[in-house]
């Protein structure tokens, strides 16, 4: 999608800076990643066996490893390319393990990493019909981003939609040993996941709050293992853990920055749970809904 800047009320359309080198995306990609993907950096150009990972990443929220890697040529299959270095991955976690601790300050035991929560991310100014069309799975342990540089060094930053995708990609998994592999072992969650646990009150009420939710400027849904999460602009919001007969609410604002007036929210600060922040809120019914909503939107406010 072309770019203008608008003069005087006559649009001038923004020309477009090509990339040289992959070498260029992957400085910019690494300098801002947790800016640009919410991930922390753990090394560049890392050497494992035949293979050489451009970067590897690892993100705090799912406790997983990320590989990532930068194409300028096309021809390539995503699909391939992507489970050949999960199985490595998973083939070599000790590794993983001991280049994070080499890399990073907090040390890290494997049974600290949730590997079924691993992923693969390309990064390039632009895929093919075919690369898109590829990964139009639901449970796809691959992202697809493009990356565009224009005049004045402005970037544009864009994931790949893979739309409402509903085949699996185990459905083809029995046409290639590596891609059984790593399924067996990988796990893609998405709402539907979730939403499959609840009776039908919990669902309607849910879907109440995630279209209210979902009304907010810039908001969208990342599904995890254990909750579903609300960010705006990679900055995690709400999270809402779906249970059998209710939900429990977390609000990511750390202790003393919510102002409840109602007192309906409960300190968990000193207590383990699944959700992000500090303040949990269980609910059963459309009871305090608005209200709650605005609990919400001091967090959201606060990005």
């Amino acid at each position: 999608m072309p770019l203008y800047k608008n003069i005087n009320g006559q649009l001038e359309k923004i020309r477009i800076d090509k990339f040289k080198l992959e070498k260029e995306i992957q400085e910019i990609t690494e300098n801002n990643l947790e800016e640009m993907l919410g991930l922390e950096l753990v090394r560049s150009e890392f050497p494992l066996g035949q293979f050489r990972i451009d970067t590897l990443a690892f993100d705090r929220d799912s406790n997983a490893f990320v590989i990532i890697e930068y194409k300028r040529d096309k021809n390539y299959s995503v699909i391939d390319q992507g489970y050949s270095y999960l199985s490595l991955m998973l083939n070599n976690k000790a590794d993983f393990i001991l280049e994070y601790n080499e890399n990073r300050s907090m040390p890290m035991k494997r049974s600290d990493v949730d590997w079924s929560q691993s992923r693969v991310i390309f990064i390039s100014p632009s895929f093919t019909t075919y690369q898109r069309e590829a990964i139009n799975f639901k449970d796809l342990p691959i992202e697809l981003w493009e990356i565009g540089r224009y005049q004045g060094n402005i970037i544009s930053f864009t994931k790949i939609d893979t739309g409402k995708a509903i085949e699996s990609i185990k459905s083809i998994s029995k046409q290639n040993k590596t891609i059984k592999d790593v399924s067996d072992e990988i796990e893609v969650y998405d709402e539907e996941s979730h939403l499959s646990q609840v009776n039908d009150e919990i669902k309607e009420l849910y879907e109440r709050y995630r279209e209210a939710l979902l009304s907010f400027d810039g908001m969208e849904i990342k599904p995890k293992k254990k909750y579903i999460s609300f960010v705006k602009e990679k900055s995690n919001i709400v999270d809402f853990v779906l249970q059998k007969k209710a939900i429990k609410i977390f609000i990511n604002l750390p202790k003393e920055k919510l102002e409840d007036l109602r007192g309906i929210s409960r300190d968990v600060s000193n207590i383990g749970h699944w959700g992000n922040g500090d303040y949990e809120i269980t609910v059963k019914d459309e009871k305090n809904f608005e209200y709650i909503l605005s609990l919400i939107r001091q967090s959201y406010d606060a990005r």
